[in-house]
Formats: C-alpha cells, structure tokens, sequence
C-alpha cells in the first residue's frame, strides 16, 4: 500500500434504511448520517454546525444496518472517500457525488435506548475525521476571502488496489480529493508544498452546496485540513538516532544468504506512484469565498 484513505464517522441515521440487491444477489444500503460538530469563527467564537454524509454499505453489514438502525441511532462508521462521476442525462453535463464507502460499523445505542444528554456537553462530541496520504495534483492556489482570510486549496490523489471477484484480475482506482486549508497553515503549505509532492492530510469531511452564475446547483465534498505534513523529507530531530553506515534497505530481489523461512515479505517489489492528472468540474469562480 502506498496511499491512504480513511475516514471515521460518528453519526445519527436521519431516515428508514432501505436495502436494495444487485443483479448477483448482494445486498447494498445507502445510510444518510447526519454529524453535528463545532468550529470556531473569524471572530473566535465557537459556533455548531451540522456534517451530512451518505455511507453506502454492502453485503452482510447492509443486512445489519437495515434490522437494527432506525431513524437517530448512533452508529460508528469506518471506510474510505470514493467519488462517482456521471454525465446529467439533461444536460450531458459532468456531474461527480463523493460518499463514504463503509468496510467496518458499529452500533452505538444501548439496548434498552440512548442515554439522556449529559449536563457535561465536553464529552457528548461526535467523531468526523478524515486521514489521506497521496500525492500533491497541482500546485496550491492562494485566495483570500471577502472577510480578509486566506484560504487554500489543493488536489490530493490516493490509489486503491483490489482484486476483482469475478475475473481474478487486479484493478486500480485513482481518488482525488480536494483539501480546503485556512489561516496559517494554509500559508504554510502555500511556501513549501507543490504539485509531485506527497503529503500526510488529516482533518474533516464536509459537503456543502451553491448554485453557479447560470442557476445551477452544485455540490461539491471536500476534506477541511487541521494538519497537512510533507512526507519524504528529512528530519534534524532524528539524525543522530541514524546510523550513518546503515546499509540501504533494497526492496528488489532479496539476497540468497538471507534465510527464505524467516516470513521476510522484502522480495515485493513496490510499486511506482503512477502519474496523476487532476481535473475538477469545480470552477474556483463559482466558490461561494
């Protein structure tokens, strides 16, 4: 593995779960979770908002949630960002949704019904957190909002490799993700970080909506950054914990003296990052900052 794509959600299911079968007979459910969570303003006052995801589930966990969930159970959601690009059959324009792709679930609520809301409110937070690790589309682009903030925005590619079931062969599907950063981190990144680069990105997933200067509504999901790290470098910390006559690690072929029963996995050749070409239908113009 060589790129990340995680997401962690805690949420309450808005509505009914309806499952649907493919023409092979699996099960597939689309949850609608609805995640509150705070953020702080330009002024420095922390204010609520509301995140609102659809986690698509197969097989037997689609089974489960449509027994036991019910409209505001609490469920933990763990899986991965996955954009689906269509073309409008009105318009013939492009149009993209991203939803969560659920691979692990766990139900929150006690059997005998949630609990009241705490009189502390520290400690009744929900979880919306979002960890990539890929490599920089393009190269950041700097603005600066009506309120005098600057906001910056990257593409970010992570790889996914599987084997399909049905004919055996490998596949691959290339995500890319847009990152919104702000402040000054965002200055930060604008200084060091350029297209090629690999970066570790952590922060939360949200959706959100406005219309264009024809009328059009658009949705767009990005990943706001509270932390963004450029991988690959080096580190003055940790020099001196480095053996300087350490011999590189080869990750080809491995060497006939070393013992083949030992488990070492080394002989893997690990794959190049493939090139990546970043387009997005999101035009910086229609931004609503």
């Amino acid at each position: 593995m060589y790129s990340l794509n995680k997401v962690h959600i805690i949420g309450y299911q808005t509505q009914p779960v309806e499952v649907r079968q493919t023409p092979g007979g699996q099960s597939v459910t689309d949850l609608n979770l609805v995640a509150p969570y705070r953020f702080q303003a330009e002024s420095g006052e922390m204010l609520d908002g509301k995140g609102f995801h659809t986690v698509t589930l197969w097989g037997p966990m689609a089974d489960v949630a449509a027994k036991y969930l019910k409209p505001g159970s609490q469920v933990f959601i763990s899986g991965r960002l996955q954009t689906d690009s269509w073309d409008d059959e009105k318009t013939s324009e492009k149009r993209s949704k991203t939803k969560i792709v659920g691979m692990d679930m766990i139900l929150l609520d006690p059997k005998d019904g949630q609990l009241p809301v705490p009189a502390a409110s520290g400690i009744s937070g929900l979880l919306n957190r979002t960890d990539i690790i890929g490599n920089v589309t393009k190269d950041p682009e700097m603005r600066t909002t009506t309120n005098g903030q600057q906001v910056l925005t990257i593409g970010v590619a992570t790889n996914e490799r599987w084997k399909d079931r049905t004919t055996n062969e490998e596949k691959e599907r290339t995500e890319f993700h847009n990152v919104v950063i702000w402040g000054k981190l965002a200055q930060d990144v604008s200084a060091a970080i350029h297209k090629g680069n690999r970066v570790f990105v952590s922060g939360r997933v949200q959706t959100r909506s406005w219309e264009t200067k024809e009328g059009s509504k658009r949705y767009t999901t990005e990943i706001v950054a509270d932390t963004v790290s450029l991988l690959g470098t080096k580190n003055a910390q940790v020099d001196s914990n480095i053996q300087s006559n350490a011999a590189p690690v080869s990750y080809g072929a491995p060497d006939a003296s070393m013992n083949q029963d030992s488990g070492n996995s080394y002989g893997q050749e690990v794959p190049s990052v493939p090139e990546v070409a970043y387009a997005s239908e999101i035009k910086v113009e229609d931004l609503p900052f």
